[in-house]
């Protein structure tokens, strides 16, 4: 087991672990620490702590001191100068008439580099506009190209469910989503109505995934014969996943009717449905799935 804290360097970044040496450090803390980026400023989220070893990255590094008042205020400072060096940048682009769309400033706390993050269709020759900026700003300059779902957690936004978006309150990190899973869910394969303001698929989609598999193992297929209460069989016309309710289509006294019973009632063969999806679906929904490689933010 290692001694451990979990830090976040931005809002719902990733947590990283330090060692914190002699320090007795608790959530809601700040700390000074180093990375591959330099010397940054990070809140803890996760106070001292043993973690199994293969939770942790070696080297660990460590903590080189907690947060001072000065420290703060000149973090204070940073979050200012960020949006200085932003309007800057956005000139630079205009000046330069790149094809490019500026999405944040941040300034490493020792000011040792400035990176701006900005979405674009394709590659961007922007040589120049760094030897532009490293003129201005007399430091390293990184410019980094990031995706759409990168782009709405930093600026946030309001989801269809009227909440503030998963990925700028809590969700750290991106999990892959497929189509499969609407389909899964028995949502209308409508791009308006399964992405989200990024233009991909809904993240919440991921969360309530393995709640509809375990639910959907326990109903049969459409189609599918199933045996009522009463001995009679009949066919499966339509299913409720979140009730658990079955309408069964059958014959009796020579006319066809329709029942509805709780899946408990029914006895039938199990078998495993396969997600189908028509080649048209595929095509129109296809650039809804997010294909992208790791986050760009998350890289420290």
């Amino acid at each position: 087991m290692i001694k451990v804290v979990g830090v976040r360097f931005r809002n719902v970044g990733k947590i990283y672990y330090f060692d914190p040496k002699d320090y007795e450090i608790k959530a809601g803390d700040h700390v000074i620490v180093e990375t591959a980026r330099g010397i940054e400023y990070g809140k803890v989220v996760l106070g001292n702590r043993s973690v199994t070893d293969d939770k942790v990255v070696h080297p660990l590094k460590e903590v080189l001191r907690v947060a001072t008042k000065e420290d703060d205020e000149r973090e204070i400072q940073n979050r200012a100068r960020e949006r200085e060096a932003f309007k800057i940048c956005q000139a630079k682009i205009r000046e330069h008439e790149l094809d490019m769309k500026l999405i944040d400033a941040e300034y490493t706390f020792d000011n040792n580099k400035v990176l701006f993050y900005f979405t674009a269709d394709g590659r961007i020759d922007f040589r120049q506009l760094v030897k532009d900026l490293a003129a201005v700003f007399k430091t390293r300059i990184e410019l980094r190209q990031i995706g759409v779902r990168d782009e709405t957690k930093i600026l946030g936004g309001i989801g269809i469910c009227g909440r503030c978006l998963c990925c700028h309150t809590y969700l750290s990190e991106f999990a892959p989503v497929s189509i499969k899973m609407a389909k899964e869910q028995n949502l209308s394969l409508n791009q308006t109505k399964i992405s989200g303001v990024c233009g991909r698929l809904m993240c919440c989609l991921k969360n309530e995934q393995e709640t509809y598999e375990d639910l959907n193992r326990k109903l049969p297929g459409l189609g599918d014969q199933v045996t009522m209460p009463d001995g009679m069989t009949g066919n499966v016309q339509s299913v409720n996943v979140l009730r658990q309710m079955v309408r069964v289509i059958y014959e009796a006294n020579d006319e066809k009717e329709v029942k509805e019973f709780a899946v408990s009632d029914l006895k039938f063969k199990p078998r495993k449905k396969k997600i189908k999806i028509s080649e048209k679906e595929m095509k129109e929904l296809q650039d809804l799935e997010d294909r992208g490689g790791d986050s760009k933010l998350n890289e420290k």
